[in-house]
């Protein structure tokens, strides 16, 4: 189906470059030049949280310790979300590049790229890839190793000390922070962790120009993004566009003619209704995302919706603090007795007061963000949740 108003952009999945001679020119730059090139690109970081990309590899620089690491966050467990499989198939060179952009400019030697559980069969052909790609930075003699760590399947170790905390061989929890990874990250050295997209951005950043990816997008989200796109359409897929797009825009180009919502974000991002279509920009200054945009015709029960949602992260909550694991259980609760007429619609607003309680005391994003889901979904669906 032709595409009628969204630029589609080709950066992440291009192919216009001998990767190898490519790499070794990047490497022999100053760390000062790819820093730059990294600021002035004005890339964040493609994981959801949107923490600028430069200033990450900037702080972990200028720490004094010797021992660092690079990690590749690749356990993409967000429901909806599958581009980063799409990365590590498809161009992992690109991937490997941009640890080893980062590892010169920050002084590691080690790098890791964990890697979701149920992404297993990717792993013989990453490590086949990371064998030529070791060799060539031999040639160079550029020291740096990269190495693949399995997850084990759990959602929360998408957060990023809960992975850390997972490769060093304990139990996926979340830490305290402060300090942050780039001060005490993986075996408490300083650490950047970056997105699977992040990376080859990074990679292509510097292949580029800062300037081609900075005049993509709007003021506050530079560049473009790949979007696993699923749901109610026609055109389901992967597709890399600029940032700064309306959701109405989006909708109308991949929408079905019958779309009613769409969900931002996979289960911890907002569930956008059709009267907000129009104001709604997909961004760091409207509504970020990981890349999961789930879209929802007149045909889908928005109760059934959040209560899959809800369900997803009672049961990937680790446990540790009390708002998350014994918030999640009570919405469930909720809303079920809402709409059984065991309670009345009065109760949404006493369960939008936990989910709010939630968001400011939950230990990690993922308790955080379980309002998110509620509230948007609540607040403009109300109709379908009540008795």
């Amino acid at each position: 189906m032709p595409h009628k108003k969204l630029k589609r952009v080709d950066i992440i999945f291009s192919e216009d470059c001998v990767y190898k001679d490519v790499l070794f020119d990047i490497l022999k730059r100053s760390n000062e030049n790819i820093l730059k090139e990294m600021l002035d690109s004005g890339l964040k970081g493609r994981g959801g949280a949107g923490f600028p990309t430069g200033l990450k590899w900037k702080f972990a620089s200028q720490e004094s310790e010797k021992e660092k690491y690079v990690v590749c966050n690749a356990d993409e467990g967000e429901p909806g979300t599958f581009k980063d499989r799409e990365i590590l198939t498809r161009v992992p060179l690109k991937v490997f590049g941009g640890m080893a952009i980062c590892a010169k400019v920050i002084g590691a030697k080690q790098g890791y790229i964990y890697l979701r559980g149920e992404y297993q069969f990717l792993k013989a052909d990453l490590e086949k890839a990371l064998v030529d790609f070791h060799t060539e930075l031999k040639e160079i003699e550029f020291d740096f190793t990269i190495h693949i760590v399995m997850g084990a399947g759990a959602y929360i170790c998408g957060e990023e000390s809960a992975l850390f905390e997972s490769m060093e061989g304990k139990r996926g929890e979340p830490r305290n922070k402060p300090p942050f990874p780039t001060i005490s990250g993986f075996r408490n050295k300083p650490t950047v962790i970056n997105n699977v997209e992040t990376l080859v951005y990074a990679f292509m950043i510097c292949r580029i120009g800062s300037g081609k990816f900075h005049d993509l997008g709007t003021k506050d989200s530079r560049g473009s993004k790949v979007f696993s796109i699923s749901g109610d359409t026609p055109v389901a897929g992967i597709y890399e566009l600029e940032l700064g797009m309306s959701v109405e825009d989006f909708v109308e180009d991949f929408g079905d003619d019958d779309t009613k919502a769409v969900q931002v974000g996979g289960a911890s991002g907002f569930c956008v209704p059709r009267k907000k279509f129009k104001e709604t920009i997909i961004g760091f200054e409207g509504v970020p995302t990981g890349g999961s945009m789930k879209l929802f015709n007149s045909t889908r029960s928005m109760y059934n919706v959040l209560k899959n949602y809800i369900e997803f992260f009672e049961e990937e909550s680790c446990g540790q603090c009390t708002p998350c694991r014994i918030g999640c259980q009570q919405l469930k609760l909720g809303i079920e007795a809402v709409k059984n007429g065991d309670k009345p619609s009065s109760y949404l607003q006493t369960l939008q007061k936990l989910a709010d309680t939630m968001k400011v005391t939950a230990k990690c994003g993922l308790g955080q963000s379980v309002a998110n889901s509620y509230s948007s979904i609540v607040n403009n669906f109300k109709e379908e949740i009540i008795y």
